[in-house]
C-alpha cells in the first residue's frame, strides 16, 4: 500500500512560503522595542533617589535603602489605570495616564505611613508605538517625582492577539520604607476627627460605569468633545482624562505633624469600603454628606445614568480621594498642612466607639 502524500507544514506567512518566518511578521517588534526603551531611559534617569545603585537595562533594579532608618520596613503595593486607557486612546492623548498608575500605588503604601521608595512599571500593548511609549513613561515619570520615588524599571511587553493594534494596558508596582515603629495599621481605640482630601474628579475608579453612562458601548469623539457639563469651560474627554491627584507627599506630613492615626486610599467601592479597611473592631467611621462639595462630573454620571445614589457612593469616591485620621486637638492643623500641600481638605466626619463599620450619614447627624 502506498503512503498517502502528507504536504509539507508551512513556513512562512502563507502555506508553501518557504521563506524563514521573522517576529516582525508575527506581530512583535524587537526595532520598535528598542526605541521605545532608548527614549525613556532619560525620563526615569530623571526620578532618580541618592539610594539608586543600578540604571536601565539591568535584570533588575538594586537600590540602597534610605539612612536614618533604625528597623525598616518595606512596604508595597502594585495597581494599575482601570480602563481610564480607552479614554486616553480615543483622544490620542497619553502624557498623563501615567500619573494615574502611579498614584494607585504609592498612596495605596502612604496609609500605612510608608515613604515611597521607588517604582516598576509593566507596559503592554498589541503593537508598540515608541512615541505612546514615550508619552506613557512621561507621565509616570512626572508622577514619581511627585511622589517622591524613583523609576527604576519595568517591563515593555508586545503581545499581538491578546490585545488589538493601538490597545495599551499599564500597571505599576511601588515599594517604600517605612519604620517598624511607626507602621499604620488599624485603629483599635480613642477618637479622631476624619479630614478628606479632595480628588478633584474620577482620579482611576469607576470608569467602567462612567463610559457606559457617558459615551455607549464606543468613545464617540464628538462627545467626548462636548462640554464636561452645561457651562463648562471644559471638555468631557478633559475631565475623564484628568490625571489623579497623589497625596503622598501631603498624607506623610500628615503623619509626621499632626500625629495622624490612620488613612484609608479611597478606590474601587467607594468611600465606605475604603474607610472601614483603616478601623479595628472597637471603633466606627460616622462619614457626614455635604461636607465637601461633589465634583459636578459626578452629579453628570448620576443624571445621566441614571444611577441611583447609593450605587454612586459604593462605585466613586464622590469628591474625597483620601481620608485621614487626625487627632480632634489637630484638625486646624491639619487642614492647613494639607492645604500648603496644595490639596483641599475639609472636616468630614469623626472615629467613635463601635463595631468596625464605616456608615455615611447626613449632615447634622
Amino acid at each position: 500500500m502506498t503512503p498517502a502524500a502528507v504536504d509539507p507544514p508551512a513556513s512562512g506567512p502563507e502555506a508553501g512560503d518557504s521563506r524563514p518566518l521573522t517576529y516582525e511578521e508575527a506581530g512583535v517588534s524587537i526595532d520598535a522595542g528598542d526605541e521605545a526603551v532608548r527614549r525613556l531611559a532619560p525620563l526615569a534617569r530623571s526620578t532618580y533617589r541618592p539610594e539608586v545603585l543600578s540604571d536601565i537595562g539591568a535584570f533588575g533594579a538594586v537600590t540602597a535603602l534610605p539612612e536614618g532608618f533604625s528597623d525598616p520596613v518595606l512596604v508595597s503595593a502594585n495597581d494599575g489605570a482601570g480602563t481610564k486607557p480607552l479614554i486616553a486612546a480615543a483622544l490620542g492623548r497619553w502624557d498623563t495616564i501615567g500619573i494615574d498608575v502611579v498614584a494607585m500605588c504609592v498612596d495605596d503604601i502612604v496609609t500605612l505611613g510608608a515613604q515611597p521608595l521607588l517604582f516598576h512599571d509593566q507596559i503592554t500593548a498589541g503593537r508598540l508605538d515608541p512615541d505612546i511609549v514615550e508619552a506613557i513613561v512621561t507621565g509616570l515619570a512626572a508622577g514619581c517625582r511627585s511622589a517622591g520615588c524613583a523609576l527604576v524599571g519595568g517591563e515593555l511587553a508586545e503581545h499581538p492577539d491578546a490585545l488589538a493594534p493601538g490597545d495599551y494596558d499599564i500597571a505599576g508596582f511601588a515599594v517604600g520604607v517605612s519604620e517598624r515603629a511607626r507602621l499604620r495599621g488599624s485603629i483599635t481605640a480613642g477618637e479622631a476627627t476624619l479630614v478628606g482630601l479632595a480628588s478633584g474628579g474620577l482620579r482611576c475608579n469607576g470608569y467602567s460605569l462612567a463610559r457606559r453612562v457617558l459615551l455607549g458601548e464606543t468613545p464617540d469623539p464628538a462627545v467626548l468633545g462636548s462640554p464636561a457639563w452645561p457651562g463648562a469651560d471644559h471638555s468631557l474627554g478633559e475631565e475623564m482624562l484628568r490625571p489623579s491627584v497623589i497625596y503622598a507627599p501631603a498624607v506623610l506630613a500628615l503623619f509626621d505633624e499632626c500625629g495622624a492615626v490612620g488613612a484609608a486610599h479611597i478606590t474601587g467601592g467607594g468611600l465606605v469600603a475604603n474607610v472601614a479597611r483603616m478601623l479595628g473592631p472597637s471603633v466606627d467611621a460616622v462619614l457626614r454628606r455635604g461636607s465637601w462639595p461633589v465634583p459636578r462630573i459626578f452629579d453628570r454620571i448620576a443624571d445621566a445614568g441614571p444611577v441611583a445614589p447609593e450605587e454612586m457612593e459604593r462605585v466613586f469616591n464622590i469628591g474625597i480621594g483620601m481620608v485621614v485620621a487626625v487627632p480632634p486637638s489637630e484638625v486646624d492643623a491639619a487642614v492647613g498642612i494639607a492645604q500648603g500641600a496644595d490639596q483641599e481638605a475639609w472636616v468630614i466626619g469623626e472615629i467613635r466607639p463601635g463595631t468596625g463599620t464605616a456608615h455615611l450619614v447626613e449632615a447634622g447627624n
